[in-house]
């Protein structure tokens, strides 16, 4: 854990890596495409292996999957999908990702300064944040209405620089997919990716310089 404090500022991703919503977009979706009475065949691995490639995987295997939504605006079918989401998380159906909690107290302890980078959009943030108060320690978001291309572009990333002042040079972030990666790496932010040595996304990431852990306490 040493060699993580020795970097400032520390990123962090959102979803899948301090938060467990990656089920609940995947919930959403299914519901999404069973309005539509189309069956999503996939299983949870099969949606992250697929999500965390890139930023228009979902939208392309989805459409090839059921070639009827063509008729249908994409943007559509995303509203849809984030109606049934932000339902499942006004229920409060969320917990922190395995350490995550530890990992942000120690952090904040730290006096290091620090910030969540995501994709996801600031009423998505605001609503979990009500659901898990611990994530309100975290003193820097750069939300999806913060820069232009999502990840794995490296926009999100070169903003939260902007925004604390900061150069590359000592930066770290912690990511849970590949995109993610791809995109600290694309602002030359040493990157650390934390998931199952079973998912799919590892053959790939190891063709990388990237460090790598199974979850958070792993690093304790």
């Amino acid at each position: 854990m040493h060699w993580v404090l020795k970097h400032s500022p520390i990123f962090f991703d959102f979803d899948g890596l301090l938060v467990d919503t990656e089920r609940l977009h995947f919930q959403a979706y299914q519901s999404m495409l069973k309005n539509r009475n189309c069956s999503l065949p996939w299983d949870l691995t099969t949606f992250l292996s697929i999500a965390h490639k890139n930023a228009t995987g979902l939208k392309a295997h989805i459409l090839a999957l059921f070639p009827e939504l063509h008729s249908t605006d994409w943007d559509i079918l995303y509203a849809e999908k984030k109606a049934v989401y932000m339902e499942l998380v006004q229920k409060g159906a969320l917990k922190m990702m395995p350490g995550a909690k530890r990992m942000l107290t120690l952090v904040s302890e730290e006096n290091i300064p620090h910030a969540v980078v995501t994709n996801s959009t600031k009423s998505e943030i605001e609503a979990i944040k009500k659901h898990l108060p611990d994530l309100k320690t975290i003193p820097t978001w750069i939300v999806r209405e913060d820069y232009q291309a999502p990840k794995p572009a490296p926009d999100a990333y070169l903003k939260a620089l902007e925004v604390l002042e900061e150069t590359a040079e000592n930066c770290i972030g912690f990511e849970d997919s590949l995109r993610g990666v791809d995109s600290l790496i694309g602002a030359n932010i040493k990157p650390v990716l934390i998931c199952l040595e079973t998912h799919p996304q590892m053959s790939a990431i190891k063709n990388k310089e990237v460090k790598h852990f199974t979850s958070f306490e792993a690093l304790f």
